[in-house]
């Protein structure tokens, strides 16, 4: 149901335009004084205003300008007795939608109230299709073949105007961090801070400090006031890595945020109220820590309004291909180098692998083999493991994985076959193998 305020300090005035207004199916907010309007305006946030140009002592004109200033999506409708042309003109100057002389045509007005409704209406579908296109452009930052990812980047398209706390699992490496990013960056606080800290990095005391922040004479070295990173957050969102290693105590002070919206300095006496969005993250099972007392439950749940887990690479192996053009791509971009491709062995041998360092090591890796490159080709001497675990890198142990492969091997040729409107001999000059090769994969059922 559509909203409207009206104000003006004759009673009878504002009784006689509600009763118009109601019965066209508006709700209405009656209000004779410009302090009580203004709170209610803040508090419900019509739609529209339609003030009288004089309230007691003060000019309608202030009651528009407040409301610009609070930034709210309000349209304003001046009403005066005394209509003036310069009157007009700085109503309409400083965005009211429309202005009308006394006695007021009520037909006039449901015409003019309407007309303003409308506008409200494009606006806001304009905003939401603005949104969406951001969210788009913005979610082709994250690599997602696999229908696994593909259903994240789904899902954060639905949740970016809700504004939810997030827990992000999965392994290290495997772009938690760059997830959240992408959250906060397709939400309403895009415009406001972003802040990121590893909880896992620092001990308790230094942790406390830097999330809280703490007054001067807290602790020894404490010589002066100093904000922490939730406060610096204000309206935006934080981002708490390794939230499963935080202690107990620190655990308590997070769930009152998360509760109550506020946070106490270390060493202060005084709480302060904080606008901030909360996502974290973890590699740990945080459900078998609170079976072991070591995490509370409580604050799992306030944490996790909305969890996604992100598998690893190994389990989203149709992201391999992909993530590896768009690593050569940046690479190449940011040293300079005329060209770069990568030979079929070499890719293979890329696709093959268990990427127990996920992400992250499949860029290192794509890195190392750049930094040692003689000319401007990758072939599969070039590419170097670090081995982590022996037991997760070594593919070919894993018949059924050999199977997926080769059917993601066809996959990603018959995409760049595509990409080369169905020339393969184009494509396999691209892929770096012979044309009889390249159809021989193709043909593999």
């Amino acid at each position: 149901m559509k909203k409207i305020l009206i104000l003006d300090d004759e009673v009878s005035i504002v009784k006689t335009l509600s009763l118009h207004m109601k019965n066209e199916g508006y709700k209405v907010y009656e209000e004779t004084k410009f302090d009580s309007a203004i709170h209610q305006i803040e508090k419900e946030c019509p739609d529209i205003v339609i003030t009288d140009l004089r309230v007691g002592d003060v000019s309608g004109i202030e009651v528009l300008k407040k409301i610009k200033s609070m930034g709210l999506p309000v349209e304003c409708i001046i009403i005066t007795a005394y209509g003036t042309i310069e009157n007009a003109v700085e109503s309409m100057r400083l965005g009211a939608f429309d202005y009308l002389t006394k006695p007021i045509n009520s037909n006039e007005l449901k015409i003019r109230v309407k007309k303003a409704l409308d506008k409200l209406d494009l606006q806001a579908e304009l905003t939401d299709l603005k949104r969406k296109l951001d969210i788009r452009t913005k979610s082709d930052t994250i690599v997602a073949e696999s229908d696994s990812m593909r259903k994240i980047v789904t899902l954060i398209e639905h949740i970016s105007d809700k504004d939810v706390s997030v827990l992000i699992t999965g392994e290290t490496g495997t772009g938690k961090e760059v997830l959240a990013k992408l959250i906060h960056e397709t939400s309403n606080r895009s415009n406001k801070p972003f802040i990121a800290i590893n909880c896992g990095a620092l001990p308790e005391d230094l942790l406390d400090s830097e999330l809280f922040g703490h007054v001067k004479g807290a602790f020894t070295g404490a010589t002066k006031d100093s904000e922490g990173l939730l406060a610096r957050a204000n309206h935006g969102t934080v981002f708490l890595d390794e939230i499963g290693d935080i202690t107990p105590r620190l655990q308590l002070r997070l769930l009152r945020l998360l509760q109550e919206g506020e946070i106490r300095a270390v060493g202060d006496t005084d709480t302060q109220i904080l606008d901030v969005r909360v996502i974290a993250a973890t590699n740990k099972d945080l459900k078998a820590l609170i079976t072991e007392n070591e995490f509370r439950e409580d604050l799992y749940f306030r944490l996790s309004v909305l969890p996604i887990h992100i598998p690893p690479l190994r389990e989203r192996v149709a992201d391999i291909p992909p993530l590896i053009e768009h690593f050569t791509a940046r690479f190449v971009e940011k040293y300079n180098l005329k060209s770069l491709t990568i030979d079929q062995l070499a890719m293979e041998k890329l696709i093959m692998y268990q990427w127990p360092g996920n992400v992250r090591q499949l860029e290192n890796t794509l890195m190392r083999a750049i930094a040692l490159l003689e000319n401007d080709r990758i072939d599969d001497k070039s590419i170097v493991f670090d081995e982590i675990n022996s037991e997760t890198s070594n593919a070919t142990d894993n018949h059924a994985k050999i199977e997926t492969l080769d059917a993601y091997i066809k996959q990603y040729m018959e995409k760049v076959v595509g990409v080369c409107s169905g020339n393969q001999t184009a494509a396999a000059k691209k892929l770096g193998i012979s044309r009889s090769r390249l159809r021989r994969i193709l043909e593999i059922d």
